[in-house]
């Protein structure tokens, strides 16, 4: 009797074609889960302080963002391990053990601040205690990532992603001028001076981002893992049209989705805070609330709904990275298909770094600068994790006759490249 065929291989009895929800998963929610509250504020602050003029930024980061992650998503169907597993065999335990540590650090401040923002967003809508959200939103994210059964955990976060398409719907609720909409996009006016140029680095720093790159490797090897049918490609090479296929469709819809929604952001907050000279955002509830009193209260719960299932999506993006990591690293059992009995480890750090994040509300802890840290920390990192990505990727002894082709080769090393700017902008920016 034929064995029936993987699950990311079945197709609609009606149309003979692959169904959407097979097809669009860990690309979808990785790029979703890019706009989180604290992107969120990167994006409203480049639109109210620079109005039209910065939208060509997502034209720029959506290729580089697709070409870094669908390599760590190659990587990880292909080798059957996450990226950190795969450093592990291939790259000096020192460095290794730099980069996963800095992401863990990372992902616990950003996780804070996004429980923050969330709380005020939330605040701003219902009333009532801020941190009294902060603990509630902690409590339920970590609960939902540890009991949850894996495949309507996975089912969850898809939909979580229509959460987004408020921001989309904000745009055409306040208005936007398309012609100068357009002129941002493709005949922008590029000022050369500090502040513009440090926008522009956050807004690089903000969308490609290392734990990104961690989740999407690492919801691969969950899947395949998940498929009784499916293994690594590099031991079912028969497989390989079909997922590499997928997941370069999930991938430049994921980040498309991301890219739009940046983008949405940014045109809604210059269409409005900057039209009427309100410029200076430091978060996402104060975008939000500043949208009332210009936008109307429409547009203000829109924008502050979106914070609220943003987070709700990131959180657990943040959480689950910093533990496939630490956990690929450190050889435990990982996976959040895995009972917690099976992987307590794992699962420890997961409800850690959520209680630590949360904690940090509860501190004289300035979020604002810990964020400022946070995008630091992720822009030192990003440069040697890329580098590292690229040539993990480029060795037949990794990856067998699946080493990426050389558009892929172009693009990813231009991303790593790009990054490094950014990087030593953020540090040029920080030491002046």
């Amino acid at each position: 009797m034929n064995a029936s065929p993987p699950r990311s291989f079945t197709r609609s009895k009606r149309s003979g074609r692959p169904r959407l929800r097979d097809i669009l998963g860990p690309g979808l929610v990785t790029g979703a889960s890019d706009d989180d509250p604290s992107g969120i504020a990167t994006y409203s602050q480049a639109g109210a302080q620079f109005g039209f003029s910065l939208g060509w930024t997502l034209l720029l980061t959506y290729p580089l963002m697709c070409a870094i992650q669908l390599i760590s998503a190659q990587i990880g169907r292909v080798t059957g391990l996450g990226l950190a597993g795969n450093m592990r065999r291939h790259c000096p335990a020192p460095l290794l053990w730099a980069l996963v540590a800095l992401l863990v650090a990372a992902n616990t401040i950003n996780l804070g601040a996004d429980l923050g923002a969330m709380s005020a967003a939330l605040n701003l809508l219902l009333g009532g205690p801020t941190l009294f959200y902060v603990a509630a939103f902690a409590i339920l994210t970590a609960f939902l990532q540890v009991y949850t059964d894996y495949p309507r955990y996975a089912s969850a976060l898809r939909w979580l992603t229509l959460s987004l398409f408020a921001y989309v719907a904000t745009v055409f609720v306040v208005g936007a001028p398309w012609d100068e909409v357009v002129r941002g996009l493709v005949a922008p006016r590029i000022e050369v001076s500090s502040d513009y140029l440090t926008v522009v680095v956050a807004v690089f720093g903000t969308t490609i981002s290392p734990y990104l790159f961690f989740w999407q490797a690492a919801e691969e090897v969950e899947a395949e893992k998940e498929d009784p049918h499916a293994e690594p490609l590099v031991r079912a090479p028969r497989q390989a049209t079909r997922e590499l296929k997928r997941i370069q469709l999930d991938t430049f819809v994921g980040m498309g989705f991301s890219n739009l929604i940046a983008l949405s952001i940014m045109l809604t907050t210059a269409a409005t805070l900057h039209a009427h000279g309100v410029t200076d955002i430091q978060t996402s509830s104060q975008a939000a609330e500043a949208l009332r009193p210009i936008a109307g209260g429409f547009a203000f719960t829109l924008f502050a709904l979106g914070v609220v299932g943003t987070g709700l999506l990131a959180v657990p993006v943040l959480a689950g990275s910093a533990a496939y990591a630490l956990g690929e690293a450190l050889k435990w059992r990982v996976g959040l298909a895995q009972k917690p009995g099976r992987a307590p480890a794992f699962y420890l750090t997961i409800a850690a770094a959520t209680v630590v994040g949360a904690a940090l509300n509860f501190t004289p802890i300035d979020p604002i600068k810990a964020l400022f840290w946070s995008a630091v920390i992720n822009g030192i990192v990003a440069v040697p994790l890329m580098a590292m990505i690229m040539i993990m990727a480029s060795r037949r002894s990794v990856m067998r006759e699946f080493t990426i082709p050389l558009w892929q080769k172009v693009l990813g090393w231009t991303a790593t490249c790009a990054m490094m700017g950014a990087a030593v902008g953020m540090i040029a920016a920080w030491r002046g």
